[in-house]
């Protein structure tokens, strides 16, 4: 079962949680002593990857939740409370420092927690438990996330270059007051179906 509606506004709100464009800096950085096509190569691989956590986390999340004995307005709340802290942390970025390691990244930490990391995994699991019977759905949320997000990293230098560090500060700001709104929206929705 596919619902398209809810395929676009899934999609949308992984993709910002993922924070391609507020990405970009942190994996120049760490792939700066290799060449471009090098970095190519690590940045797609990371991002398969990456993907198949998420895909993990998608279809056996419900799992461990039941195992957990946590509930759906609980998942909701909490996914919610972590949207709005990323949300505000892309409005309000502090400086990090991240360290190069002399060895090629594999797994950690571009793909895990940078790409996959505890904010898209929850999220998933969000969508899974919620809603079960769109799992279709769910799935090419993943794969077209997934995508987006590949697509972008492998156009980092470009992008970087016509952007600049100002212009993707400034759409990385935007993207957290879009995803404010639906943190809120997620934070009410998890309380409203707890006291329902």
């Amino acid at each position: 079962m596919m619902d398209l509606t809810k395929l676009y506004t899934a999609t949308f709100t992984l993709v910002v949680v993922m924070d391609p464009l507020g990405n970009i800096p942190v994996f120049l950085s760490l792939l700066k002593d290799y060449p471009p096509s090098r970095q190519r190569v690590i940045m797609l691989r990371e991002s398969v990857i990456a993907f198949f956590v998420l895909l993990f986390f998608l279809f056996f999340g419900s799992y461990l939740l039941r195992v957990l004995q946590i509930s759906i307005p609980a998942i909701s709340v909490a996914g919610g409370i972590i949207l709005f802290l990323i949300a505000i942390k892309m409005i309000f970025p502090q400086k990090e420092n991240n360290p190069t390691t002399k060895m090629e990244p594999l797994l950690v930490p571009i793909a895990i927690p940078l790409t996959a990391g505890p904010s898209a995994i929850a999220t998933v699991m969000l969508f899974a438990s919620r809603e079960p019977q769109l799992m279709t759905t769910w799935f090419w949320t993943v794969v077209i996330a997934s995508l987006l997000f590949m697509i972008v990293m492998l156009s980092s230098q470009l992008l970087m270059k016509v952007l600049g560090s100002r212009g993707l500060i400034a759409l990385e700001r935007l993207m957290g007051m879009l995803l404010t709104t639906i943190a809120v929206e997620m934070f009410l929705s998890g309380f409203k179906h707890y006291f329902s």
